[in-house]
């Protein structure tokens, strides 16, 4: 049975406490109780009134009498720091990958582990991974950066060309300088020409905000909704699970996080049912006023059929829904019998009143075969937005001065790549097609290994960069993580990574069927590296199961 905390450190002071550490584990608020594995020493620390509970014999009672000596002079505190950010979480770079970083530094000065690398499949971080960047890409990126260098006869003349365009649209010729608030006017105008391309559907540059990377571009969208409407918050519907830029947003703008379950045993497909239900339930505490839908999938890496989609733009115009559809995974397509469809072709093509609703779509430079993380580039095209909240839009965004303009540049390459006439065709066109077909390659490596293992279901990964596989935990598993204040799958990942150098991420921090276990990883490691990584996945699970059976 656990202990009550105000017994072990008085009621006076329980009151004041605001932040318990038990261990490696925090928690914000007053904990009625702690684990009944501890025994308590107690350290009362300053004016943030943090609490460490650990395994050591308790030396005494904390009080608000004696509370004055721990207290500091800081303005700024735990305490009084914006409550949302407190309560913001982001599993992707949270605690797992902190220890993973911890153990590399343990490597490297020599200490005995039964692994010799940390392996960081916890983030779609493809050069990281060992992928080799885009030769053309990198020449634009290297002109634009060193002009001088535009007649140098080893550069390609469609690379220089893209880069005179680029440098003739900056003030000064050069990307050092700031450019405007929603991007270079030329680099939106070849997104547009992009579009029109993929969908044979006009597209407006005006509609155009380059972005560092989508994820800005996606907060600052969903910061517009921060407001209440007749005293209730504004809901924004997410997949469960779901890729975790979302919930932390949410917590940090204040909205209320609506979440639809995906249908594991339908390969993560979207049941129209499952989204009514959400809405329905959602609509009591909360103003449903945005649809977030991702496809191809992160982490599930399902890719949504025509159908499906109709389907859910049917959902989201009878119910007054803005969609934003996350489609930065459009080019990691790997099953044979899907295709990506965009939301905006397919709501024109329903026609009205389909055809005039709200649409935010973002794409990056980070995924699909570029990989390009750390440049940070990004787009968000909105489709019949108020022209008045665009100038909302613009106004709020102006705040930020500019996207980086590299991230501009390598985002204009994506868009505008060599054409088969042009002499940097054919190595671009051999590089990114080997890149998918090695992703693919990968995908299908890991699903089957996985499906291999006991316990194990992993539904295929027919986009993206991840597969999430559903594993079994032993209920003598799940008392040993109840004990260390641990989710299960939490404690089980944490058990992977100590052991192996494996790093993961908790399906829990993505959101899961509650009593369901999950880890997402990424397919990204080299074909020798993911087959090491999945066996030794595979033996450390059969001796997880034979410890705690």
């Amino acid at each position: 049975m656990s202990v009550s905390l105000k017994n072990i450190i008085g009621s006076d002071c329980y009151s004041s406490i605001n932040l318990l550490r038990v261990g490696r584990q925090r928690y914000f608020g007053s904990m009625a109780f702690v684990p009944p594995s501890h025994k308590y020493r107690i350290a009362l620390m300053g004016k943030r009134r943090m609490l460490t509970v650990q395994n050591q014999p308790a030396t005494g009672i904390v009080t608000t009498r004696n509370m004055a000596k721990y207290q500091t002079d800081k303005t700024l505190t735990v305490d009084n720091v914006y409550s949302n950010l407190r309560r913001m979480e982001y599993a992707v770079r949270g605690p797992l990958l902190i220890r993973a970083v911890e153990i590399e530094k343990e490597l490297e000065k020599g200490a005995k582990k039964p692994f010799n690398e940390v392996i960081k499949a916890n983030i779609g971080d493809a050069h990281a991974m060992g992928q080799r960047p885009i030769t053309f890409l990198r020449q634009v990126l290297t002109l634009t950066v060193s002009p001088e260098l535009l007649d140098d006869p080893k550069y390609p003349d469609d690379a220089k060309k893209r880069a005179r365009d680029v440098l003739n649209s900056c003030k000064g010729c050069s990307v050092g300088a700031y450019t405007d608030s929603a991007g270079i006017e030329i680099i939106r105008r070849h997104v547009a020409e992009y579009i029109e391309r993929r969908d044979g559907i006009p597209a407006d540059y005006k509609n155009i905000v380059l972005s560092n990377g989508a994820s800005d571009g996606i907060k600052s969208f969903l910061k517009l909704f921060n407001e209440e409407i007749d005293g209730k918050p504004s809901g924004v519907m997410i997949p469960i699970p779901q890729y975790p830029l979302y919930s932390a947003a949410l917590a940090e703008f204040g909205l209320s996080q609506i979440g639809y379950y995906l249908n594991e045993e339908n390969k993560w497909s979207l049941d129209i049912s499952e989204l009514e239900r959400s809405y329905n339930e959602a609509k009591k505490n909360s103003n449903p006023r945005v649809l977030v839908i991702i496809n191809p999938g992160n982490p599930t890496g399902q890719v949504l059929t025509r159908k499906n989609i109709e389907e859910i733009i049917r959902f989201a115009q009878k119910n007054r829904l803005f969609v934003l559809a996350d489609e930065v995974y459009q080019d990691n397509v790997y099953d044979k019998d899907s295709s990506f469809h965009s939301f905006k072709k397919v709501m024109s093509e329903m026609g009205e009143p389909y055809s005039t609703m709200e649409l935010a779509s973002f794409m990056t430079i980070s995924k699909g075969y570029m990989g390009e993380c750390g440049i940070r580039g990004g787009y968000a095209e909105y489709i019949n937005m108020d022209p008045e909240v665009m100038a909302v839009l613009s106004k709020a965004i102006s705040a930020m001065l500019c996207p980086t303009v590299l991230g501009q540049v390598a985002m204009d390459v994506v868009v505008n790549p060599p054409k088969p006439n042009e002499p940097s065709y054919p190595q671009f066109i051999k590089e990114k097609t080997a890149v998918l077909e090695s992703l693919a390659e990968r995908s299908s490596l890991v699903v089957d290994t996985l499906n291999d293992i006991p316990g194990y279901k992993c539904n295929p990964s027919m986009g993206a960069m991840y597969v999430f596989p559903r594993f079994e935990i032993p209920k003598k598993a799940i008392e040993a993580a109840k004990l260390e204040g641990k989710a299960p799958d939490v404690f089980y990942a944490f058990k992977l990574l100590e052991s192996t150098g494996i790093c993961v991420i908790p399906g829990s921090g993505f959101g899961q069927v509650p009593g369901t276990y999950h880890y997402r990883t990424t397919i990204l490691p080299q074909k020798d590296k993911i087959k090491t990584m999945l066996q030794s996945i595979k033996e450390f699970h059969m001796k997880f199961l034979e410890e705690y059976s």
